[in-house]
């Protein structure tokens, strides 16, 4: 499965957690917070000023 911008960053620090790297370089370093697990990676992004696309383009290499 492809990580997309609606998957949720808790689904991907359980099933991905080889990605988790890839969100921490991003600066994303809100990963264990609990409102983060519900969060989409679209919406994270959002929050700390990423460029999805970007990302998304990282975390599926």
């Amino acid at each position: 499965m492809e990580i997309n911008k609606d998957t949720k960053i808790g689904e991907i620090v359980e099933k991905y957690p080889e990605k988790v790297d890839v969100l921490l370089s991003a600066g994303m370093h809100c990963i264990g917070c609990p409102a983060s697990q519900a969060e989409t990676l679209e919406e994270a992004c959002m929050v700390h000023g990423i460029d999805v696309e970007d990302l998304l383009k990282e975390i599926n290499k």
